[in-house]
């Protein structure tokens, strides 16, 4: 059974950092490509930042310059560095699988961004 355990949300103020961490079990994580998406109050769900097992990234616009993903044997990171207000969002990890692209979430953790 698949399972993408969060870490790391909480209330920073504008300017400061944090570092969200997803554990996964029960799949072959290097199969995986993994994603950060967040989703805001009264908005979509967005993807933030995804990286294939091979080492390859991409950002959303809005934050690029600012986050960092990365990935060891089987947790994926996204450090976030100069965080605005706008980066307020429940942050989920996401485990996409490139053959068949079955895909998991975990439970989401809160960021907040607030003085």
């Amino acid at each position: 059974q698949v399972q993408l355990v969060e870490s790391g949300g909480g209330l920073v103020q504008p300017g400061g950092s944090l570092r969200l961490s997803c554990t996964a079990s029960g799949i072959i994580f290097s199969i995986y490509t993994m994603g950060w998406y967040r989703q805001a109050p009264g908005k979509q769900r967005e993807l933030v930042a995804a990286m294939t097992p091979g080492g390859s990234k991409n950002y959303a616009d809005s934050v690029k310059g600012r986050f960092t993903i990365s990935r060891d044997t089987n947790t994926a990171y996204l450090q976030m560095n100069s965080l605005k207000p706008e980066d307020t969002a429940v942050y989920y990890c996401n485990a996409d699988q490139v053959y068949t692209h079955m895909d998991s979430w975990g439970q989401g953790t809160q960021v907040t961004v607030s003085s």
